[in-house]
C-alpha cells in the first residue's frame, strides 16, 4: 500500500497549520520530504505516528526557512536517539547542503555532531540525478525557480507513479518529468478568485484554477493541492476543489494537516 502523509500543507507564514511537508510511504519504505520551519515538525511526526528510529531517508527540495528549518530539528533527534540504527540519508541539491551542514556545525553541540557523523549521510544532488530509496525509484530535476534553488522529484513507488513540483509554478523544460504521473503535487497559494488579495503571482506561485489547468495539459489521473494560504481552511477543501475542477476531471484532494492520503 502507497500513501502520502501530509505533515503540513501551509505556506511559509501560517501559524493556524504546519508548513508543507510530507511522507511518502511503501510497505517497506518511508521518505521524508522537507521539514517544515522548524521543531513543529516533531509534533507533527508524533501526531502522524513516525518514529524518529523510522527515519532514513529525507528529501529536501529547497533551503527556503519553512522547508529546512525542520530538517535541523530531525538531524538532532537521529543524533540523540538512542535506539536509532542505521543512518539517515540526506538528499539534496549543493545549496541545500550548504546551509544544511553550516546550520548544524555552528549550533549543535560536539557530541551531537560526532553521532551526525556517524549517523546521517549528505547525498549532493544534480539535475537529472536517479537514486533508489528502498522499493521507490527517485529522479529529480531543477524546477528552474527564479528565486532559490530548488529541485522536484519524479517518485516511481510500486506500482504508481509521484511527480512533486515543489512550491512554485511549473516550468515547460520539465514536461518529461511530469507529464502522466499518476499524481501530481502541486502548489496552489490561493484560489484564483483571490488573487487580488493574496497576490500569487507577484510571489512565483499558482492557484487552485491554475493547477487544475496544468493538471489536464499534462495528462496526469491525480491532483494534490498544498502550500497553501491560511485564511480559508475552514473552506479550503470545498473551494480550492471546485475551483481546479473547473479544467482537472480526475481526481483532486486537497488535504489537511496529518491527513493520510492513499496513492
Amino acid at each position: 500500500m502507497n500513501t502520502i502523509t501530509m505533515l503540513g500543507t501551509g505556506n511559509a507564514t501560517v501559524t493556524q497549520c504546519y508548513n508543507t511537508c510530507f511522507a511518502l510511504q511503501t510497505d517497506t519504505t518511508l521518505l521524508l520530504v522537507d521539514g517544515g520551519g522548524g521543531n513543529g515538525v516533531l509534533a507533527q511526526l508524533k501526531r502522524s505516528g513516525i518514529a524518529i528510529a523510522d527515519i532514513h531517508h529525507l528529501f529536501v527540495t529547497h533551503s527556503h526557512t519553512d522547508h529546512i528549518l525542520g530538517v535541523i530539528w530531525i538531524i538532532r533527534m537521529v543524533a540523540q536517539c538512542k535506539d536509532y540504527e542505521g543512518q539517515l540519508h540526506v538528499y539534496g541539491n549543493d545549496k541545500v547542503q550548504l546551509v544544511i551542514r553550516t546550520i548544524i556545525d555552528m549550533i549543535l553541540a560536539k557530541k551531537q555532531l560526532a553521532k551526525v557523523a556517524e549517523r546521517v549521510v549528505f547525498h549532493e544532488l544534480h539535475d537529472g540525478d536517479k537514486f533508489e530509496v528502498g522499493d521507490i525509484g527517485m529522479q529529480c530535476f531543477d524546477i528552474h525557480s527564479t528565486k532559490e534553488k530548488q529541485y522536484g522529484f519524479r517518485a516511481e513507488l510500486p506500482g504508481t507513479t509521484v511527480a512533486c513540483l515543489g512550491d512554485e509554478p511549473y516550468n515547460q523544460q520539465n514536461r518529461l518529468m511530469v507529464e502522466h504521473a499518476d499524481w501530481l503535487l502541486c502548489e496552489a497559494f490561493c484560489l484564483y478568485a483571490d488573487r487580488e488579495e493574496f497576490k500569487p503571482y507577484e510571489k512565483s506561485h499558482s492557484t487552485a484554477l491554475d493547477a487544475g489547468k496544468l493538471a489536464t495539459e499534462l495528462g496526469v489521473k491525480n491532483l494534490l493541492l498544498y502550500h497553501t494560504e491560511e485564511k480559508t481552511l475552514a473552506t479550503r477543501r470545498e473551494t480550492y476543489t471546485r475551483e481546479a475542477a473547473q479544467h482537472f476531471k480526475g481526481r483532486i484532494v486537497v488535504p489537511d494537516d496529518l491527513e493520510e492520503v492513499l496513492l
